[in-house]
């Protein structure tokens, strides 16, 4: 059923539980993990000084470490898995992924670290939500 599932994440707990659905997921249809870490520029600005260029690369780094963690756990149970750090705004980096790697599903957490209410779900998962191209679960 599905080959590709593209997994956000940004180290919540709703998107922890969507990775560990998508793992669940992968290793009973034998598909593929893509994981996506972005750094959201428009929250710190581009870079112009050096000051902002070290935030966001620690960022990057930190993002780098969350998604080795889940490929360490793909490789455990067998799954074959990808990652992409990147930068820019996430629904939309999120959206170009998933058609780069022709993504059958998404699957992500209903909120993020920045939506901290609960019963809400969160600005980035709705707009990746209401893309019309290809199925999302939210968990």
């Amino acid at each position: 059923m599905y080959e590709t599932i593209l997994v956000p994440t940004d180290g919540s707990e709703p998107a922890n539980r969507a990775v560990e659905h998508a793992l669940e997921l992968a290793d009973r249809y034998d598909a593929h993990v893509h994981t996506i870490y972005c750094v959201e520029t428009n929250r710190y600005g581009q870079p112009a000084l050096s000051s902002s260029e070290l935030v966001l690369d620690d960022l990057e780094d930190r993002g780098a470490t969350m998604l080795d963690e889940v490929d360490d756990r793909a490789a455990d149970i067998g799954i074959e898995s990808d990652q992409t750090v990147c930068r820019g705004g996430p629904w939309e980096e999120v959206h170009k992924k998933a058609l780069e790697i022709d993504a059958d599903l998404i699957v992500i957490g209903s909120r993020g670290q920045s939506h901290q209410r609960t019963g809400r779900i969160g600005s980035i998962a709705e707009r990746i939500l209401r893309s019309p191209d290809r199925p999302v679960l939210t968990v």
